[in-house]
């Protein structure tokens, strides 16, 4: 009964808005049902609504005969879906009937509301935990955020995060790119010289940043990950799938992120929202007191340092490089400036290279393996493009190639390669093109014509697809006609008499005598 009353007061809703001068898109908005059920609650009367309601509630269920079961199985597993349910039902009973999984969902719903069996999914239990030693454990996530930068537009930026679990003091860090594994270990090289330690064990989700697997609880991490957490000396522990609440104080701190500090700022540049940010740590984040611990983290900082293992710089050398972004044009962009890479270099947005300066040249390198990929001169200022030729594509190689086709049409092979690679050198953002029309034209005559055609343009100088296809047509024999009248075609189809009416002519007899000096003499 509950349902029925339900879409009454839906009904008698829908009704008093549509009368408070709501439209119907409006009213759909506003209680969260389909456009097309408002219509049809509005063109029906009160009692032919009733009589709606009446007939559904009425009407024979083809589940009907299961009620029982379904009930049964409701009573002792609230949190039942019906897609389980659909299968308990197949497998107990062979004579069921071929339904929709849609109507089973309806018969289960109708069956929890008919015997007041709400569904109730088993709350997990927690149990409030002790407060670690100091130096024992933090925590690391990464987020996202979409930012507005000064033109309004939308940007996306990726921040690293660290936080300590038993002072709760937080490190930060931005970056306008995804994250892979090099870049992620220069984050924590940042948060570790930023606390001035390091805890004995840090707690991950399984990113793929870190992880390669999972093999049945053996974690198979990244090798330079693997190494580098070997150099650095910390144990790790990664959190199951699906289960961030294992790891909820610095969930609590991305939330915080978002919330406190990224809400409604501008974006200007990557540097600048880092600085921003270590403004925020210090003045907020770290200074204020914790809801928990009701102590500021920077005072217990304080205490926790000596238990920290002590932070000393060690970065394998493809990680002390700065990482930049290949652009999808095989470029990057380095202080200003746009320098070439080779192409094939860009192999999806989160292709990496790391760039270093050496005595005046910009090298650029994998960040994988250290192994160079290219190196260019520093020009003076910005806003210069620096590209090296050897990484253009080689165009030159398949223009040749029809070049050398549409010689081959010509009888004199020779003498058209001389004429075309010419064409090439006068025009040489249309060379295609020109050899497209030149293509059509010898298609279009004989070999005998073509070859005095060429000769004639060879002669004269003339390198145009254009000229040379006049001259081709010029040259075709054509037979002679009489001219031709244009006939006159009337919408009606049929030509009128007056229209073969031919003029009277005169004799030149009448312009002799017109012209006789006698009659010269009189005028």
């Amino acid at each position: 009964m509950n349902v029925y009353l339900n879409k009454f007061m839906v009904y008698f809703e829908i009704h008093r808005l549509y009368r408070d001068g709501f439209s119907i898109r409006q009213i759909s908005k506003e209680l969260v049902i389909n456009r097309r059920t408002v219509d049809k609650y509005l063109s029906m009367s009160e009692q032919e609504f009733e009589q709606m309601m009446v007939h559904q509630s009425e009407r024979n269920k083809v589940l009907a005969p299961y009620e029982a079961f379904v009930k049964s199985r409701l009573e002792i597993y609230r949190d039942t879906p019906s897609a389980q349910m659909h299968d308990w039902l197949k497998e107990n009973f062979a004579d069921m009937p071929k339904v929709s999984p849609k109507t089973v969902f309806n018969f289960v719903s109708w069956v929890r509301n008919r015997n007041n069996l709400p569904f109730i999914k088993a709350p997990r239990q927690y149990e409030m935990t002790e407060e670690l030693p100091y130096g024992r454990q933090g925590q690391v996530d990464f987020g996202e955020y979409n930012m507005r930068n000064t033109f309004g537009k939308r940007v996306k930026v990726f921040f690293f995060t660290l936080v300590l679990s038993r002072s709760r003091f937080k490190y930060v860090w931005f970056t306008d790119r995804y994250f892979n594994t090099h870049l992620a270990i220069l984050a924590h090289e940042n948060a570790f010289g930023y606390i001035g330690g390091i805890p004995a064990e840090l707690v991950y989700d399984q990113d793929k940043v870190f992880v390669v697997s999972e093999n049945a609880g053996d974690i198979i991490l990244t090798d330079a990950f693997r190494a580098y957490t070997r150099e650095q000396s910390f144990s790790l522990h990664f959190c199951r799938k699906a289960d961030p609440e294992s790891k909820g104080k610095v969930e609590n701190v991305v939330k915080y992120v978002k919330q406190n500090f990224l809400y409604n700022r501008t974006f200007h540049n990557i540097e600048t929202l880092n600085d921003e940010v270590a403004g925020w740590l210090g003045r907020t984040a770290n200074s204020l007191p914790h809801a928990v611990t009701q102590k500021s983290p920077f005072s217990e900082l304080i205490l926790e340092l000596p238990f920290l293992t002590p932070y000393l710089p060690h970065l394998p050398q493809s990680v002390s490089l700065s990482t930049y972004a290949v652009r999808k044009d095989n470029t990057i962009s380095f202080k200003g400036n746009f320098f070439s890479l080779p192409l094939g270099t860009y192999k999806g947005k989160e292709t990496l290279v790391a760039l270093r300066i050496l005595g005046g040249e910009l090298v650029i390198s994998s960040p994988a393996d250290t192994s160079e990929i290219c190196r260019h001169a520093l020009p003076a200022g910005r806003g210069i493009k620096v590209v090296n030729t050897d990484h253009k594509r080689d165009k030159t190689a398949a223009l040749k190639e029809v070049v050398s086709k549409t010689a081959e049409l010509f009888a004199h092979r020779e003498k058209a390669v001389q004429w075309l690679e010419k064409i090439r050198e006068e025009k040489p953002r249309y060379t295609r093109d020109q050899l497209a029309v030149i293509r059509e034209a010898v298609g279009k005559s004989d070999g005998q014509t073509v070859s005095l055609a060429l000769d004639y343009c060879l002669e004269k100088g003339i390198y145009s697809a254009s000229d040379f296809r006049s001259i081709l047509e010029l040259q075709q024999p054509e037979a002679k006609t009489e001219p031709k009248t244009a006939r006159l075609n009337p919408l009606g189809g049929k030509v009128p008499d007056s229209a073969n009416i031919r003029p009277e002519s005169s004799s030149m007899d009448t312009y002799s005598d017109i012209l006789d000096p006698k009659t010269k003499n009189n005028l």
